[in-house]
């Protein structure tokens, strides 16, 4: 069986199920572990998987899914996770939010904020703070993406890089243990890596799903955020990399870890 073959299968394969494992697949075509793993890095780099330990996973359906149906996932934690975020955002301040549904949910939350100057390559946040408090609203110039109304590109990244702002407030696709952030087109990560890169204080807000996801592009590592905001108790390794780094964990609801806010402030 010639590699296209393999490949093929391997792909029809994650249509039927969400994960496949490489010592399985060798048995399964007869061939080493180590072709297995080339098979599997070649559909990773064309977008037709994403690798994982020991084997390859289905690419997440956050990828494709319907941008409405999103917003409707984890909708509570998205709006505890939000409230925090707000809590940490003082009025008449500067802030960058990328694109996401959670971050929208952070918008909404900021509504009644006073003052703020709000940088979005988000339109659908952009719109949803018009006629509120905010003292300025800066829309990120650069191509359209018709699906969610991101804004992404290089234009995006040079545009965000005018700036300097006191909050970025970033959300992913996915979150690894080993405290990789990640996310699935490049294009949306070279934003998001400006967005970081312009702030003094960086804010990532992701719900607890995130750790059973896999997406291929880093947007950053949890050591270069300076907190980070979710609605569940984060996976040890995440906490203990976050702990070495003096990133701030707050779990949306969680009176210690809103203690422990309280005390760093």
């Amino acid at each position: 069986m010639d590699a296209t073959t393999r490949q093929n299968e391997i792909i029809e394969l994650l249509n039927t199920q969400d994960r496949v494992e490489v010592e399985d697949l060798a048995q399964r075509f007869g061939v080493s572990l180590q072709t297995v793993r080339t098979d599997l890095r070649e559909l990773s780099q064309r977008g037709a998987l994403s690798r994982v330990h020991g084997g390859a996973v289905r690419v997440s359906s956050a990828a494709t899914r319907a941008y409405a149906d999103r917003r409707k996932l984890n909708a509570a934690g998205k709006l505890a996770m939000a409230a925090e975020a707000a809590e940490l955002i003082p009025e008449d301040c500067s802030i960058t939010l990328n694109i996401g549904t959670s971050t929208e949910q952070v918008a909404r939350a900021l509504s009644g904020h006073r003052g703020l100057t709000v940088i979005s390559n988000n339109i659908n946040i952009i719109n949803m703070m018009m006629g509120g408090e905010a003292r300025e609203l800066i829309l990120v110039g650069g191509a359209v993406r018709q699906s969610d109304g991101a804004i992404v590109g290089e234009d995006a990244v040079e545009f965000i890089s005018r700036y300097k702002v006191d909050f970025a407030i970033i959300g992913a696709s996915a979150l690894d243990a080993d405290g990789a952030i990640m996310d699935h087109d490049g294009r949306e990560v070279s934003v998001a890596r400006a967005i970081l890169k312009n702030a003094r204080t960086r804010v990532l807000v992701c719900d607890h799903s995130k750790f059973d996801r896999s997406a291929p592009v880093r947007i950053c590592d949890v050591a270069d955020l300076d907190v980070v905001i979710t609605d569940a108790p984060v996976p040890n390794a995440f906490a203990e990399a976050a702990r070495a780094a003096g990133t701030r964990i707050i779990v949306a609801g969680d009176t210690a870890s809103q203690n422990e806010r309280n005390e760093n402030d």
